[in-house]
């Protein structure tokens, strides 16, 4: 089994680096600081979890962007707050389990071990208020984003690299455009998403990813013509 490990306290990383090396089965561990490094780590080696440090404070919105790009490496939130706001916040940015703050190593490497493996366990207690919650967003949910005017292709693959967390530099370097066009992109999607943040429109995409696809759609029609 391949773990990552991600946490910016690296005492906590090599200790639990150490004490997974001693297993009978000996896993592989990488222990990573940031975000990027995890990146760099997922694109060029098969794992099979993700434990990802959220008591120093995480952005979701990233992690949901991570989650999306690999949905076939499921994330282990370690050090969560066991109530229910916390760990539906957890489900909805990616995450695949969570293990309690006061969780011995041993039940650690459990959790581990059954999420790399497709076993999910969740406490009858937080179950039960995770249904709930899920009846609550179904019975209140908002109208679904809509878009004041269509995208175009190229505002679409901006958008959907807005979305996975791309920096303007970053989408420049992606689809070979100049940091000032990309922006003109950026702006010309806010506005058609009727907001004013990135942040926003991040958010937009990820609620609803139809969003980014609609100008390669339409792209796909005109050319069939």
């Amino acid at each position: 089994m391949n773990i990552i490990i991600l946490t910016p306290v690296r005492l906590l990383g090599d200790g639990l680096a150490a004490c997974f090396s001693n297993r009978p089965d000996s896993p592989t561990v990488v222990v990573v600081k940031d975000l990027a490094s995890l990146r760099d780590i997922l694109a060029n080696m098969e794992i099979q979890v993700v434990l990802i440090d959220v008591t120093q404070g995480v952005d979701l919105y990233d992690i949901r962007a991570i989650a999306a790009e690999w949905p076939g490496v499921p994330m282990v939130a370690l050090g969560l707050a066991e109530q229910r706001q916390e760990v539906v916040k957890c489900g909805r940015a990616g995450f695949a389990s969570y293990v309690a703050r006061d969780a011995s190593i041993d039940a650690l490497y459990t959790a581990l071990s059954d999420v790399a493996a497709g076993r999910l366990a969740c406490p009858p207690e937080i179950s039960g208020g995770l249904l709930r919650a899920l009846f609550r967003r179904e019975s209140h949910t908002a109208e679904e984003p809509t878009l004041n005017s269509a995208l175009t292709h190229r505002e679409c693959e901006v958008l959907d690299l807005v979305g996975r967390g791309f920096s303007n530099k970053e989408i420049g370097s992606e689809l070979c455009l100049s940091v000032a066009t990309v922006k003109h992109h950026v702006h010309h999607v806010l506005e058609k998403l009727n907001v004013s943040r990135r942040a926003e429109a991040m958010r937009q995409v990820r609620d609803a990813p139809w969003l980014a696809r609609s100008g390669s759609i339409e792209k796909e029609t005109s050319e069939r013509r």
